[in-house]
């Protein structure tokens, strides 16, 4: 499981601003703004973290009139669930029909291309991991229920290292992979206070 680094400005605005809606539920879009502006951010950051609340589905839009109101959205947590089973289900067969085809592909790229493109995978199958470790840890915490697909990550990561290491530009590509990879291993607990 990868240890990514959160933007805490980014939720620390996001829970301001989904507070306030969950507080003042009748309170519409000019007075809400009004509440938040200047206080806790500016008006464009305002704007772009409610965009970021009504893409993430954690807020909807009700109309009255012509004005708008903000809610909570009904059973997040499940919604939440589904969007990431169908992202990260998405995710797995992408990547996986992308590996089939990448040793073809991958020698004929050039060193900067082949860094960039298995960073990218490698950071790309960690996070579809992570996302299958969610969903076995909501649905069933004592039972693995993606193992296969568990598996089969394993075996993309060992496909991946392959290409590489099959690779005429090996000995200057492998060090710099390795490098990434450590960045989103995780941290000495200790460390992360």
């Amino acid at each position: 499981m990868t240890y990514l680094e959160p933007n805490s400005e980014l939720f620390e605005r996001e829970r301001i601003v989904l507070e306030c809606i969950k507080n003042n539920p009748k309170m519409h879009h000019n007075a809400l703004m009004k509440m938040v502006v200047p206080e806790f951010m500016a008006k464009t950051t305002f704007e772009k973290t409610r965009d970021s609340l009504l893409e993430k589905e954690m807020i909807v839009v009700q109309k009255k009139s012509n004005m708008k109101f903000y809610v909570p959205t009904l059973n997040y947590a499940t919604r939440f669930q589904q969007h990431i089973e169908r992202i990260t289900n998405t995710s797995f067969h992408n990547i996986k029909n992308y590996i089939k085809k990448l040793e073809t592909d991958y020698q004929h790229k050039d060193r900067n291309e082949k860094i960039s493109l298995a960073n990218s995978l490698l950071k790309n199958i960690l996070q579809t991991d992570n996302g299958f470790t969610f969903l076995d840890s909501n649905k069933n915490p004592k039972k693995t229920l993606y193992s296969y697909e568990h598996l089969e990550i394993q075996q993309m990561i060992y496909d991946l290292f392959k290409i590489i290491n099959d690779d005429k530009d090996h000995e200057s590509i492998f060090p710099t992979v390795m490098s990434y990879l450590g960045t989103s291993m995780p941290k000495n607990y200790q460390d992360l206070e």
